[in-house]
């Protein structure tokens, strides 16, 4: 492995515009070896990460650096197994912060149903373990006390994966709240050891039309609403926030979290990429370059990793 990461190293000088470049599912810059009035003219199609000198002018221009507790290894591996789904989230979140958020959502829903479409996704929905029972349907139960909304994960069977149900009354949960302006405060928490292990697996591929299924995201996606009442949202996680259930979480002002906690994305592996809102949520977290190391890496962070992120805000004993 390590001579392919040699392999893979480019100087910023090849990034002119002129030429062609490799067609590598991933590319590194050795920062340190770059002076300070080095430019890089043309991001390449695929990942461009750097490393050594963290301080270096370039770094921020580059679609992520690797930090210590990520390996080059890794990266290469999951860019390696899916390099489409790589490259195209890469240029998602290349293009996100230019966006409002409305837009955000969209972009990243054609990006994503673009992946839908692809010989890889399918190829994992083929080859994913079948269910040997189906479980319950997923619940979402609201209360109200005051001028707090209180919206609670109620599917501890199945670690509170999202399913159409609760996705349908998350998205008519916040929208209840966006219409009710006496809400003042919208607290998503979950019933269980596990906050969210993302979405349903059983249900992908249900929809099998990328455009009809972008369609209904419009409609329909949790985060359309979430969006707009960020701002008196907060989240209480406990356990395993992964996927879906971590983009969502991430759209709130405030997150609160166990120390036990973990979060990840692993929809790469899928041959997808986040796709509930979450290349638009945790990038405004903690910015796209961490937001795609997270994504190419499939790693999870432990709750201190999101701590010092950012990713979360306060650590607790009890999630309440």
């Amino acid at each position: 492995m390590h001579d392919s990461f040699d392999a893979m190293i480019l100087r910023a000088s090849d990034l002119g515009g002129a030429g062609s470049l490799p067609d590598w599912p991933v590319g590194f810059v050795d920062l340190s070896r770059e002076s300070s009035e080095a430019e890089i003219g043309v991001l390449p199609r695929f990942p461009l990460i750097g490393f050594g000198a963290a301080d270096h002018p370039l770094a921020t221009r580059l679609d992520a650096f690797l930090e210590p507790r990520f390996t080059r290894e890794s990266v290469i591996a999951a860019t390696a197994a899916q390099p489409l789904a790589a490259a195209i989230v890469t240029q998602l979140l290349r293009i996100l912060p230019h966006l409002p958020d409305e837009e955000a959502l969209t972009a990243e829903s054609l990006a994503y149903a673009t992946l839908q479409g692809s010989a890889a996704h399918r190829d994992w929905i083929d080859g994913r373990p079948s269910m040997s029972a189906p479980l319950p349907e997923g619940r979402v139960e609201l209360s109200r006390d005051g001028n707090a909304l209180t919206v609670v994960l109620d599917r501890p069977e199945a670690n509170n994966a999202i399913d159409r149900p609760i996705r349908d009354r998350l998205h008519e949960a916040f929208a209840l709240a966006n219409a009710d302006r006496t809400i003042e405060r919208v607290v998503l928490q979950a019933r269980g050891r596990s906050f969210s292990l993302g979405a349903e697996l059983a249900e992908f591929g249900t929809t099998r039309d990328p455009a009809l299924a972008h369609a209904i995201r419009g409609t329909t996606l949790p985060a359309r609403e979430a969006v707009k009442c960020r701002d008196r949202m907060e989240v209480h996680v406990d356990g395993a926030c992964v996927g879906a259930g971590l983009e969502l979480a991430a759209f709130a002002s405030r997150i609160v979290a166990t120390r036990r906690s973990w979060f990840q994305l692993p929809e790469l592996a899928m041959g997808i990429l986040p796709g509930a809102g979450g290349c638009v949520s945790v990038s405004q977290r903690i910015g796209r370059q961490r937001t795609l190391l997270m994504v190419l890496s499939g790693r999870r962070l432990n709750a201190r990793e999101a701590l010092d992120w950012g990713l979360v805000d306060a650590l607790v004993d009890d999630p309440t």
